[in-house]
């Protein structure tokens, strides 16, 4: 398309910056300007886009991080905020894109995604295979423990952030076989845009704890911790009576208790490029609090 132009990793610009909100909201309902205006887009987070006329009108974006696969550390990009302007769709311009990424970043490890059941057949186009997630849970009695202290914090509170990225930028990853760390960042967006209220941090253990109760059932995001966690010490602390389920939406390394393991159902499909032939686990759950 004549007066097309390519940009990426502009954040400071305000005016792409705000037009590339813009386009995220109309597609998937989020905004970046919260993330931005704390402090937290930092340049691990890099749009690529496309501009016509001083607007973003398709874009690929690529988070940096790294995955821990059995215990050791894997250069990763994940890719996300995959999004055309309808009056610019089926130009091509994902694609073109995809190739600039793929490019770019031809020497990590791994590159992967989660895309919607929409896009299922682009992806493999360009070397990415579609994996099954594990699903965590079990059952739960509740087991009374020593009160401990739960402080309630504020994902608007900015002071309450800062100790967030603080303790996650030095976390031990809750898991050894299927983790993620350098991604503090991310971590942060969700504590901004999703989980503002279900943030809690027990005291005496020094653990942040990501959750939410619904009916018997607690939905357990993440453990934020500095040390190794023990999780049945953690459940017996922010369970309460009538609980009877726990779901955890990230791996789940060994237990002493019970687990289930299901195929994770999703509306998302994980899809991974392996370019160095690191070896996955056969069954494992990516951290939904790192997920772009």
């Amino acid at each position: 398309m004549e007066g097309l132009k390519f940009e990426k990793g502009y954040k400071e610009n305000e005016a792409l910056r705000g037009s590339f909100n813009e386009l995220a909201l109309h597609t998937f309902g989020i905004e970046f300007e919260s993330w931005y205006q704390h402090g937290y887009w930092t340049d691990k987070y890099q749009p690529y886009s496309f501009i016509h006329q001083g607007k973003v009108v398709a874009n690929v974006s690529v988070n940096l991080l790294t995955l821990v696969i059995e215990g050791e550390s894997k250069r990763a990009i994940q890719i996300g905020t995959v999004m055309t302007h309808p009056d610019y769709r089926n130009q091509g311009l994902s694609r073109k894109l995809m190739e600039i990424v793929l490019e770019d970043f031809k020497n990590v490890d791994l590159v992967y995604l989660f895309a919607n059941q929409t896009v299922l057949d682009f992806y493999p186009k360009f070397g990415f295979k579609a994996m099954d997630e594990i699903q965590f849970s079990t059952n739960y009695d509740f087991e009374p423990t020593n009160p401990s202290r739960i402080k309630k914090l504020d994902g608007t509170n900015t002071e309450d952030l800062s100790f967030i990225y603080t303790l996650a930028a030095n976390r031990n990853s809750v898991s050894k076989i299927f983790g993620t760390a350098s991604s503090e960042e991310l971590l942060i967006f969700y504590c901004i845009m999703v989980f503002s209220q279900d943030i809690y941090y027990l005291e005496d253990e020094k653990v942040l704890v990501i959750f939410q109760k619904e009916d018997d059932t607690i939905h357990l995001y993440d453990i934020v911790s500095t040390e190794e966690v023990d999780i049945q010490l953690i459940l017996n602390t922010i369970a309460s009576p009538g609980i009877r389920k726990i779901i955890f939406h990230f791996h789940l390394d060994n237990c002493e208790f019970l687990i289930t393991k299901e195929i994770h159902q999703s509306s998302n499909v994980l899809f991974i490029k392996n370019l160095t032939n690191v070896t996955l686990p056969e069954k494992f759950k990516h951290p939904i609090t790192s997920q772009a």
